[in-house]
């Protein structure tokens, strides 16, 4: 089979097409046939620099996937050669991805595609979505009524998270960049703000009366995670999806702070099903109508892989950049 691959770590330059043996299915897995993936932060940054897997990264980068079941191992019985499925299920940690002709995937990582979608839309979700429904459900057990904060409205996981914010009922506030304010408001929130123009003190009195925000969920993180801090409340919740530097803030609000790494079960080999489980609730959201991937209008193949991490780098994508077979 056809496959970009990588030998060693750097610029775009780096990726190469070659010819892979097709792998072979085994127990608890499949071989999908592969018809479209999405550019994550990720995969930029195992592609140039190192990161705690890079001494082991595969060939074959790009960990969301959307496809066609080929072939299924023994012990896979929750699908079917010939189903539509979707999930994140490798390109890390030693793992072929998704930039090839066929993938070979852990079937319970993988759930059935939203009937809905096309290929392309549907490998825009698995990273994001679990990461949303990891951070938001999972972690700070959003409620009806709840108060929440969102920042990075336009990003990947932002635009994912305030959509499924409303699923389950919260007030939601998303920051934005005023570029972007017409695709913004298109995502159901019932309140925006210009985070180049509006200052925390700004909306934390307009939309919380000085209180702060029960939970707060931070897309963005690096210096923007102290906004966080800011914008909750005492006894509140901040999660984010990166690391931070300094906890003081927590101790002295007392915060509930969440850490969101959607990696585990494919680093680690732990709670593989959970994802599985996460994206099957995710297509049936998808379904009926309350959650939509925003997709970049760039028309990259797999084939084109260096041009779409170019275009994501550069800043000017709008929306999840995906590429297809």
């Amino acid at each position: 089979m056809k496959a970009m691959i990588i030998k060693e770590i750097g610029s775009t330059d780096v990726f190469q097409l070659a010819e892979k043996a097709k792998p072979v299915v085994k127990a608890g897995h499949m071989v999908v046939e592969v018809k479209a993936t999405s550019v994550n932060p990720i995969d930029t940054m195992l592609r140039s620099i190192e990161l705690p897997w890079s001494a082991n990264l595969p060939e074959v980068l790009h960990g969301d996937v959307a496809g066609i079941v080929s072939e299924i191992g023994e012990g896979v019985t929750d699908f079917n050669v010939g189903d539509e499925v979707y999930g994140m299920a490798g390109g890390i940690n030693g793992v072929d991805g998704a930039l090839a002709e066929f993938m070979l995937v852990d079937a319970s990582l993988m759930a059935q595609k939203p009937k809905t979608l096309t290929m392309k839309q549907a490998a825009a979700l698995p990273l994001v979505a679990i990461t949303s429904y990891e951070a938001l459900v999972e972690k700070m057990n959003v409620q009806a009524g709840d108060n929440v904060l969102i920042h990075g409205a336009m990003g990947g996981v932002g635009h994912i998270a305030i959509q499924l914010a409303k699923v389950l009922g919260a007030k939601v506030t998303a920051t934005y960049s005023s570029a972007n304010l017409a695709l913004a408001k298109t995502l159901g929130a019932d309140n925006l703000v210009d985070y180049k123009t509006e200052s925390v003190a700004d909306y934390l009195q307009a939309y919380t009366g000085g209180v702060g925000f029960d939970k707060v969920f931070d897309t963005v993180a690096g210096d923007n995670i102290e906004k966080s801090f800011e914008a909750a409340k005492f006894n509140g919740h901040v999660a984010t999806i990166l690391p931070i530097s300094d906890p003081i803030q927590i101790a002295l609000k007392s915060l509930s702070f969440h850490s969101i790494l959607m990696l585990i079960p494919l680093c680690h080999g732990i709670n593989q099903a959970s994802h599985g489980r996460i994206l099957t609730e995710i297509a049936a959201l998808v379904d009926a109508g309350k959650i939509t991937p925003i997709i970049d209008e760039s028309n990259f193949s797999i084939w084109e892989v260096a041009k779409a991490h170019d275009h994501l780098s550069s800043g000017k994508a709008v929306g999840k950049v995906t590429l297809t077979v």
